[in-house]
């Protein structure tokens, strides 16, 4: 079994970027040979058939991608996305003098367009993974949750932010003529839906519905780097930091609160699910208009250590490491220190990536803690935390704990039986749990919805 490695903070999207070499001029496949093909490479990459699904790779491919790279890179993809499902629907757009496919896959955690750029010869020119461009048809249907109830809230689309970054999100609003506290909830990491979809579960969506019934209203938003995802190469993904990443949209997001006649502008808050737990103090630094925050499974070392921790949990959760575990571990280990290593660098390559990140993204967090932000904060902070938890574990909840466990504008809490994503479950957490289908424990709802209406 080879180690699946749960990468907690990462970047926009799982990518494979290949310099795209000119192609020479001949007689165009058709979209419907190409699309095929596509759906062919797909399925060779699905059946582990790795040294087929390099027949059609030009040159440059060749050069970038041995069959044992391209072996890793789909393993790396399936170990952030969830085991490979089923393809599903095509598409085809052209960029001259390529022709793109986009065959929709469903995965483990969530549906992804994996894009098979062609040139004019009709070989494989440029392979990338990002978020489906719409995973509906993917996706199971909503189950809404005992404590919902439909009938005391509604709906609105609405846009966070403006200009080039901007983003479709959903307001949620309690029925009647009041004027409301809010939320905005910020997301985990990686490419997250508004609903912050995991498998069959959304834990935004399950949030935003509970806390609307009971009288708060909730702001939740594509993520950046799903929305935009096809902008997150080059310089972007090389200068991506956790601003770019999260911290505007979350600052946008409270901004369009504020301008709404149905909320109160005093009484806005922060909910922060893993990254976005992480990163809510240092959003809070920036915006002195924020009420208070609540922190979902919130990390206080550092990721790359967490990385480590979660990936030999997982190659142990059998009992025994065997040999490419082994090795998987000992080669992300060597990764790590790379990083550890960055800011004693004198010379460093702002184009490398390293854990799925540029060096830029490092640098900045390894310079924020967490911990000493949150200690420096005056407003509330509810801080919960999943005992079961295998990626956040109960040790970062015993760090906030030993550093704001007496302060008097923080509350701390755990929750025996519930994982990552706040849903229940017996035993030892593992990611097949993830697909599932659960709901937010109501304990969770109750807690939050208490808290903020206190």
């Amino acid at each position: 079994m080879k180690p699946l490695i749960r990468i907690v903070l990462s970047i926009a999207a799982i990518a494979l970027l290949t310099s795209c070499a000119p192609a020479g001029v001949s007689s165009p496949l058709s979209d419907a040979q190409l699309e095929e093909r596509a759906r062919e490479f797909v399925g060779q990459l699905a059946a582990g058939q790795f040294k087929e699904a390099r027949q059609d790779f030009d040159m440059t491919m060749n050069l970038a991608l041995s069959q044992q790279k391209l072996e890793e890179t789909w393993a790396a993809l399936q170990d952030q996305a969830g085991t490979f499902e089923k393809q599903g629907e095509v598409r085809m757009e052209s960029e001259p003098p390529y022709r793109i496919v986009f065959v929709t896959c469903r995965f483990g955690m969530g549906a992804l367009d994996v894009r098979v750029v062609f040139n004019q010869k009709g070989k494989i020119s440029g392979l990338f993974f990002q978020p489906a461009k719409d995973s509906s048809a993917m996706a199971p249907e909503y189950v809404a949750p005992a404590y919902a109830d439909i009938n005391t809230f509604q709906e609105e689309e609405v846009t966070v932010g403006s200009g080039e970054w901007q983003l479709p999100g959903t307001l949620t609003l309690p029925t009647g003529s009041g004027v409301y506290p809010a939320v905005v909830l910020v997301h985990g990491s990686g490419p997250n839906d508004r609903d912050e979809t995991i498998g069959p579960n959304r834990v935004f969506k399950d949030l935003a519905w509970g806390l609307a019934s009971r009288g708060i209203a909730v702001l939740r938003y594509e993520k950046r780097t799903r929305e935009h995802s096809d902008q997150f190469t080059g310089e972007v993904l090389n200068n991506l930091t956790l601003k770019e990443e999260v911290m505007d949209d979350a600052q946008a997001a409270v901004t369009l609160l504020q301008a709404r006649p149905e909320v109160d502008p005093s009484h806005i808050y922060i909910i922060g699910h893993s990254l976005g737990a992480t990163v809510a103090p240092r959003i809070a630094t920036q915006n002195d208009q924020i009420a208070g925050l609540v922190l979902l499974a919130g990390a206080t070392r550092p990721i790359e250590d967490m990385m480590l921790e979660q990936s030999t949990y997982l190659a142990n959760a059998d009992g025994n490491i065997d040999k490419d575990e082994a090795k998987g571990l000992d080669d992300l280990q060597k990764m790590v220190e790379q990083v550890k290593a960055l800011p004693d660098q004198e010379k460093i390559d702002p184009a490398e990536i390293i854990l799925g990140a540029a060096p830029a993204y490092w640098l900045d967090l390894i310079a924020y803690n967490p911990v000493a932000t949150a200690e420096s904060l005056t407003l509330p902070m509810l801080i919960l935390q999943g005992e079961r938890d295998y990626q956040v574990t109960m040790t970062d909840f015993a760090a906030w704990k030993a550093a704001l466990g007496a302060h008097e504008n923080v509350t701390l809490k755990t929750y025996p039986a519930l994982n990552h994503l706040f849903i229940a479950g017996q035993g030892p957490s593992l990611p097949a749990e993830y697909q599932i289908l659960g709901h937010v424990d109501a304990a969770v709802i109750d807690d939050i919805a208490g808290w903020i209406l206190r």
